[in-house]
């Protein structure tokens, strides 16, 4: 069977430009590596996509309703324990 060559797609492209900068393993999985930085952000985009979610859901129950719509709040620190140690948030609040 004849393997395909693997095409290079975006994600490997953008992990090229990401570990281009780093000199060593520290640089990957050190206390402020880039392992762990990756992990912080994805949470916050995945909690920030959480809160986007309920507010659009909030705004159409609200408009029924004439209650005070809800709306962003700034946000708070949170430490998470992960595998790769842990990590400082910014978890993002509503009112």
């Amino acid at each position: 069977m004849v393997r395909k060559k693997k095409e290079p797609n975006r994600i490997d492209d953008m992990l090229d430009d990401l570990l281009a900068d780093c000199q060593g393993p520290e640089d990957i999985l050190g206390e402020s590596g880039l392992l762990k930085q990756l992990s912080a952000r994805l949470v916050e985009r995945a909690l920030a996509g959480e809160l986007n979610h309920h507010l659009s859901q909030a705004e159409a129950d609200d408009e029924a309703n004439s209650a005070r719509p809800n709306s962003r709040n700034g946000y708070s620190k949170k430490t998470v324990q992960s595998t790769q140690g842990e990590l400082e948030l910014a978890i993002p609040r509503d009112r």
